[in-house]
């Protein structure tokens, strides 16, 4: 699948204030730093779409995309740390699980993870919790430019390997680089085999 087109559809702190027109919903979600909206502004070719920073927890808002006015990407705020106060981290933590757990719409969650460091414990509570909601996800390994090959194949393997030792089988995983394009066609690809199974 191609994005042709990739539309702001507006920002949210809670399920009532999303776009009105209803549309399959892609969410991406990891933690601070993990290169989130370069990801989004890499698969959607459009350098400016999700705003970027060099400095943790720039989202605090559900942004919504419309893609080719069939589905939309939703880029979420980061979990984690970031540099807020205790009260402001609750609020994104509250944001968050608001979408994640009352969007109907929503079908699947991709969750971030940095493919240089093994998985911590922040990331794998996350995924525990998602497991425990029975909400679908897909992982993407980010930053899969900053090694070579082999270290990052590697490195891919046992962080698969993190994961199977508390669950029975992997999710769908994916390695991305924002730099490069790596991994573009794949995810896109699914999102697109994804929509297909929903018609049907």
């Amino acid at each position: 699948m191609k994005i042709t087109e990739a539309l702001f559809s507006g920002s949210s702190t809670r399920i009532s204030e999303k776009p009105k027109q209803k549309f399959p919903e892609f969410a991406f979600i990891g933690r601070s730093n993990v290169g989130k909206s370069s990801l989004i502004n890499m698969l959607c070719n459009n350098k400016k779409l999700a705003m970027t920073s060099s400095k943790p927890g720039k989202t605090r808002l559900v942004n919504h995309f419309l893609i080719n006015r069939q589905w939309y990407l939703v880029d979420l705020p980061g979990y984690g740390y970031a540099k807020i106060s205790a009260t402001g981290k609750q609020k994104l933590e509250q944001v968050i699980r608001n979408y994640i757990n009352l969007s109907q719409e929503m079908v699947m969650l991709f969750v971030l993870i940095d493919s240089r460091h093994d998985i911590g414990q922040t990331d794998m509570d996350f995924l525990f919790e998602l497991g425990q909601s029975r909400i679908p996800f897909a992982i993407i390994f980010t930053k899969g430019d900053k090694m070579g090959p082999t270290a990052l194949a590697t490195q891919i393997e046992k962080m698969k390997g993190q994961i199977l030792e508390h669950w029975e089988e992997l999710p769908p995983t994916f390695v991305s680089s924002s730099e490069t394009g790596m991994g573009r066609d794949e995810i896109l690809d699914y999102i697109g085999a994804v929509l297909e199974d929903i018609k049907e």
